[in-house]
C-alpha cells in the first residue's frame, strides 16, 4: 500500500538512504533521467525550437515594450526554493480552492498546485545527496496569497520500499500497465459540486523509438470536493480528443490551458462556458474547445470554434494564433478581454503575451515582456512552458512561471541543484 509522504518547510518524512527507483526515474533501456524525455517531447515532438529562436514579429531577440516589461519576482522564486524533500519541479499548473480566478482573490483561501517531472531528495550545502529520486508528477497547498516557504506543503506517494512514487497513476480504460502521467490544465467546476479537473498526458516507454516513450492518450482526473492526497476518491476519465494526426495537419492535444468563464470563478461576463484549449501540429497553433460547466464530462457536448461558429467536428478548429507553448495558460483582464501567455515556441528565452477580445480572440500579435536570463548561467540551461495564475496576481498585473532545465540533466543537477524549478514574473498590462 502506498504511503502518503508530506514535506512543509524544513521537515521531510522521506527516508533516507534510497536507491533510484528504476523506471520511476529513468527509461531502462537509455539511462537517462525522465525529466530530460519530457523536455525533448516539448521540444522535439512538438515541433519547438531551441534557445535563441527570434520572433519575426518583432525582429529582436532582446527588445522590449518598456511599459510591460516582466519583474522578477524573489519571493515566489524563494518559496520553491527547497533543501529537503520536495527540491523542484516543472509542469507548474494551479487552482484557487475558492474556485474564484480574479486577480487579487487569493486571500483567505488555499491554492492547489500540480507539478509533472519532481526531485525528491536532499541538498546539503549546495551538494545534491545521492539518494536523490524523480517521480513524474507531485502535488502542493499554499495558505493565501503570502509566497512563503512556511505557507506551502508538498505531497508524493511512497511505496512499500520506502521508495518516492507519483500522486496520480493513469487508471482508465485505455490505460497499459507501465503508461504514467504529466499533467495539464485544469480547472474548480462549481456546477459539478466543486470537483477538481486535472487533464493528464498519458505517456509510454517504447524502446527503439529515436526518443523511447511516445504521449498515447489525454485523461481528465476528477477530484471531488474536500478530496485531499492521496486522493482515494479520485476519478479518471479518457478524453477522446487527442489525435495523432488531423486530416493532415498534425497532432492534436486539448488541456494546455483552461478558462473558466463562469459565475463562480467571477468572470468579468459570464456565459457558463469551460474554455479548453489545445495545440495543433508543428506551427503549435492554438485551438479552442468549449462546453457548459455542468457537462464537462460528456464529450459529445464538446464545441469547437471553426472561425465562425461552434461545430461538433474537433478537425474543423481554427487557429487562434500559433508558435505557443505546451503548457500555457489563458486569462482574464479585468475589462473582459483575454491575455495568452506562453513561452515563444515552447523552448526559447521569450516569454509573450497576446491580447484577445474573447475567448476565441481575434488576438492581437504577440509581444515579447521577458527574457529569461537563466540560459546565460550555464551553456546547457533553456527555458520552457510560461503562464499565468490570476487568482495569485495582484489587479492590473498577472503572476507569470516559467520552467528552467538543462541538457545535459544529470551533470548540471548535481552542480546546480536548484536550478530545476519553476521562476517567477509579473506583468502589469494596464
Amino acid at each position: 500500500m502506498n504511503k502518503l509522504v508530506l514535506f512543509r518547510g524544513g521537515a521531510s518524512f522521506l527516508p533516507r538512504g534510497g536507491n533510484f527507483p528504476g523506471m520511476r526515474i529513468f527509461h531502462a533501456n537509455r539511462g537517462i533521467p525522465a525529466v530530460f524525455y519530457r523536455s525533448l517531447w516539448l521540444l522535439g515532438l512538438m515541433g519547438a525550437c531551441l534557445a535563441g529562436c527570434v520572433d519575426p514579429d518583432s525582429g529582436t531577440t532582446n527588445e522590449f515594450a518598456s511599459g510591460i516589461r516582466g519583474q522578477s519576482v524573489p519571493e515566489w522564486e524563494g518559496m520553491l526554493k527547497q533543501t529537503s524533500g520536495w527540491l523542484g519541479a516543472d509542469g507548474v499548473y494551479a487552482v484557487a480552492l475558492n474556485g474564484v480566478e480574479r486577480p487579487g482573490s487569493a486571500h483567505g483561501t488555499e491554492t492547489f498546485f500540480w507539478f509533472s517531472d519532481s526531485i525528491i531528495g536532499e541538498i546539503e550545502g549546495d551538494s545534491l545527496q545521492a539518494n536523490w529520486e524523480m517521480v513524474h508528477n507531485t502535488v502542493a497547498y499554499m495558505k493565501g496569497d503570502k509566497p512563503s516557504p512556511e505557507n506551502i506543503r508538498f505531497f508524493w506517494n511512497q511505496g512499500a520500499s520506502g521508495e518516492a512514487l507519483s500522486v496520480f497513476e493513469p487508471a482508465t480504460p485505455a490505460s497499459q500497465e507501465g503508461d504514467y502521467y504529466w499533467l495539464g490544465d485544469g480547472l474548480f467546476n462549481h456546477a459539478l459540486d466543486s470537483t477538481i479537473y486535472i487533464f493528464a498526458y498519458r505517456i509510454r516507454n517504447v524502446p527503439g523509438l529515436v526518443y523511447p516513450f511516445e504521449d498515447v492518450g489525454l485523461a481528465l482526473i476528477a477530484l471531488p470536493k474536500g478530496s485531499r492526497p492521496p486522493f482515494p476518491d479520485q476519478r479518471q476519465l479518457d478524453v477522446p480528443f487527442f489525435l495523432k494526426d488531423s486530416k493532415g495537419k498534425g497532432k492534436v492535444v486539448f488541456g494546455a490551458a483552461v478558462l473558466s468563464n463562469t459565475e463562480g470563478a467571477r468572470a468579468p461576463d459570464p456565459d457558463g462556458y469551460i474554455y479548453i484549449y489545445g495545440l495543433r501540429g508543428p506551427e503549435k497553433e492554438l485551438l479552442v474547445a468549449r462546453v457548459k460547466e455542468h457537462e464537462l464530462e460528456h464529450f459529445s457536448q464538446w464545441r469547437f470554434w471553426n472561425g465562425s461558429a461552434w461545430v461538433g467536428d474537433v478537425h474543423a478548429a481554427a487557429a487562434l494564433t500559433s508558435r505557443v507553448s505546451n503548457e500555457m495558460s489563458v486569462s482574464f483582464m479585468e475589462d473582459g478581454r483575454v491575455l495568452a501567455t506562453y513561452q515563444l515556441d515552447t523552448n526559447s528565452p521569450h516569454v509573450a503575451v497576446q491580447v484577445g477580445d474573447s475567448p476565441v480572440g481575434p488576438f492581437y500579435p504577440r509581444k515579447m515582456v521577458y527574457e529569461t536570463p537563466e540560459i546565460y548561467e550555464d551553456i546547457d540551461f533553456y527555458t520552457y512552458n510560461a503562464k499565468g495564475y490570476p487568482h495569485l496576481s495582484r489587479p492590473g498585473e498577472l503572476l507569470i512561471s516559467y520552467n528552467v532545465n538543462a541538457f545535459n540533466f544529470v551533470e548540471k543537477l548535481h552542480k546546480h541543484p536548484h536550478h530545476l524549478r519553476p521562476r517567477f514574473i509579473t506583468v502589469r498590462y494596464e
